[in-house]
């Protein structure tokens, strides 16, 4: 009988080829289990670890797992109301948590350098008839990947991430009140006080921390360029050089889990977490730096040929494309109800919809110039939490139809924080509305995507709001 990838022709030559490594490597490095990961819709790592001989024997037929990790708020509540007809999407293969299967990419394979006999790959997401899941955020990316290849593109894109990193004072779990997650947060200190940014003595008073994550990262042959300290306590930022297409979501899924995991291990706490609740900490940001390249020669399309133009008509379009869709594109770039407390004046954060040329309070930075082949767009309004999917997704989309329609961005704005343009979203409430008013991204996600999207973080924000705050108790319980 013909395997799960084999009837529903899901694997590429390359992808068959690198399974067949996979095999050997397992073999030869001792791998005794493999995790079976994938991304949901928040941008957390989940799947299933199965011993090597069974890895092995599903890993052209796929695990599978029930649909409603994919229907979860981040809560771990499922949003949905599965048990009813068509699993509350008027989809069969959704009621009553029924399965879907775990197909692995096994060009993604690592062994995992903290955890020497694990072996990790990333996986697509498909329903039993082989169609792929609707709600998978990877297939979301490469539905784009492939409209920017029908036009012999592809993406390129360089990671700038910001983190904070805190000393556990406490390895109990917490209790979590109700039974229920999340529950309460880890009990952590900071590793320096004050603000820091680049100080080498600040850097060097965690540089085993540091080194630990440095040997880790290039182990899974990541490619880091550099380790920073940044600008508030227990603050770091890591860079990454450019990867083209898939590959760069693939590798923020493995570095943030790898932090996490590697900095546990040392007993540190890292959360990628926008703006901690904690004294003095300043908001963290993901910078993404992206282009676009002709796939016959590598050449990146947003350089200028013309002096005095900091980039190509291609590029000036496709920059038109991020402002005309970037209120609703925050719904993916800062998905949560925190993130949106980073949007300041005056903070090297953006607070407004605008572009200039090396200018770090714009929404869009432009670096580059004539006849640079590292001319690229920086998108600073992004959060460290955000699902690398549909961020990328989000800017391809955006990006291509500023092309189709010509879409100018308009005059720089060398003052950014007093420049007459459009404000970014000051909620993720906001942001949903517009992206619920976007027609560009309900035709190219899909209104069922959209809708998915919208409710599960409606889900979020019903949770938020029924919660009475430390800041609501300060201000009536005395007086009123």
């Amino acid at each position: 009988m013909t395997s799960f990838v084999i009837r529903h022709d899901l694997w590429s030559p390359e992808q068959h080829a690198a399974a067949e490594r996979l095999e050997a490597i397992a073999a030869e490095r001792g791998v005794e289990v493999v995790r079976f990961a994938f991304a949901d819709a928040h941008g957390v790592l989940r799947g299933k670890t199965l011993v090597r001989d069974e890895a092995l024997r599903v890993l052209r037929d796929g695990v599978n797992v029930t649909t409603t990790m994919l229907l979860k708020d981040l809560a771990g509540k499922t949003a949905f109301p599965v048990y009813t007809p068509g699993g509350g999407f008027d989809m069969p293969e959704l009621q009553g948590a029924a399965d879907m299967v775990l197909v692995p990419d096994p060009t993604t394979f690592r062994i995992l350098p903290w955890a020497p006999h694990t072996g990790w790959v990333l996986c697509d997401i498909h329903f039993q008839s082989g169609m792929p899941m609707p709600f998978s955020t990877r297939h979301v990316l490469r539905r784009s990947l492939d409209r920017l290849a029908e036009r012999g593109l592809d993406f390129v894109a360089g990671l700038e991430v910001e983190c904070h990193i805190f000393r556990l004072d406490d390895t109990t779990p917490p209790a979590h009140g109700d039974g229920t997650p999340p529950g309460e947060p880890p009990r952590t200190s900071p590793l320096n006080a004050g603000y820091q940014y680049l100080t080498e003595l600040r850097y060097d008073e965690i540089d085993p921390l540091m080194e630990a994550l440095r040997t880790n990262l290039q182990a899974l042959d990541l490619p880091l360029r550099s380790l920073e300290i940044e600008f508030g306590p227990s603050q770091v930022e890591l860079t990454f050089g450019p990867t083209v297409g898939l590959r760069p979501a693939d590798l923020m899924m493995l570095f943030r889990s790898a932090v996490k995991q590697v900095c546990r291990r040392q007993g540190y706490h890292a959360t990628f977490m926008c703006r901690p609740k904690l004294p003095h900490v300043v908001s963290s940001g993901w910078h993404l730096h992206q282009s676009l390249r002709r796939l016959g020669d590598g050449t990146n399309v947003f350089m200028s040929d013309q002096p005095g133009e900091p980039f190509s008509e291609t590029a000036r379009f496709y920059l038109g494309g991020l402002l005309a869709h970037a209120r609703a594109a925050t719904a993916f770039s800062t998905p949560t109800i925190n993130g949106y407390k980073r949007y300041r004046p005056y903070s090297n954060a953006p607070d407004r919809v605008s572009w200039a040329r090396d200018n770090r309070g714009v929404m869009v930075r432009v670096l580059g110039g004539p006849g640079d082949p590292a001319t690229r767009l920086e998108n600073r309004a992004g959060e460290p939490a955000a699902n690398p999917y549909l961020y990328m997704a989000s800017q391809v989309v955006s990006g291509l139809d500023g092309i189709d329609r010509k879409i100018e961005p308009g005059p720089s704005a060398d003052t950014p924080y007093e420049s007459a343009a459009a404000t970014l979203p000051r909620s993720l409430m906001e942001a949903l509305a517009a992206l619920r008013d976007d027609a560009c991204f309900k035709e190219q996600f899909g209104g069922f995507f959209i809708d998915y999207f919208i409710r599960l973080k409606e889900a979020e924000i019903a949770r938020f709001l029924s919660e009475v705050t430390d800041w609501e108790h300060r201000e009536y319980f005395a007086l009123l």
